[in-house]
């Protein structure tokens, strides 16, 4: 729906594609969201071009070969801080909002920021995934995403205003205010 409401207020498809990721990233934040990555292809009808973005998060400035051989690691672990790589998904969101969006980031997370903030009823399937926040031990996880102690239920109202407060940082400074 949020996507389909910029689409009426006059927004490009990829303003919509945009906001609709805010969206999802808010309402399914096991399956997408800001500290991810980004693809895209993207026709663009002006040009009769075909037009891909890979917004795959880079390795950490610091996370160099010297590193690893001075923690005697010989590949990349699967697990842990140090398999970890620098979010795209903002750099991709003003990627494509330059190249080919008509609305601001402003706009465009305005809809996911009240969302955050004012709460959306929890559907089947994500009320299933968030069951198993229950039992995590990590308190800054258990804060987000099982507020008052339990995870949220089916129907049950979630709000997110630590992710309002980054998309209205995002949505004031752009990606540069993400990545600081």
């Amino acid at each position: 729906q949020v996507g389909l409401d910029i689409l009426k207020q006059g927004g490009s498809a990829v303003d919509a594609a945009i906001a609709t990721s805010a969206a999802m990233g808010l309402m399914e934040p096991m399956s997408c969201g800001i500290g991810g990555d980004l693809f895209a292809i993207v026709w663009d009808a002006k040009t009769q071009k075909l037009y891909g973005l890979n917004a795959n998060g880079a390795a950490p400035l610091k996370a160099t070969r010297a590193l690893f051989a001075e923690k005697k690691l010989d590949e990349i672990p699967d697990r842990g801080p140090l398999s970890w790589s620098v979010p795209g998904c903002v750099d991709g969101w003003d990627a494509l909002r330059q190249k080919f969006g008509t609305r601001t980031l402003k706009e465009l997370l305005a809809p996911s920021i009240a969302y955050a903030e004012e709460g959306v009823p929890v559907p089947e399937v994500i009320a299933g995934y968030f069951r198993g926040a229950d039992g995590s031990s990590d308190d800054d996880f258990r804060s987000v995403y099982c507020p008052g102690g339990k995870a949220p239920k089916l129907g049950e109202l979630f709000k997110n205003p630590a992710l309002a407060k980054t998309y209205q940082m995002i949505a004031d400074g752009g990606r540069d205010a993400f990545y600081k």
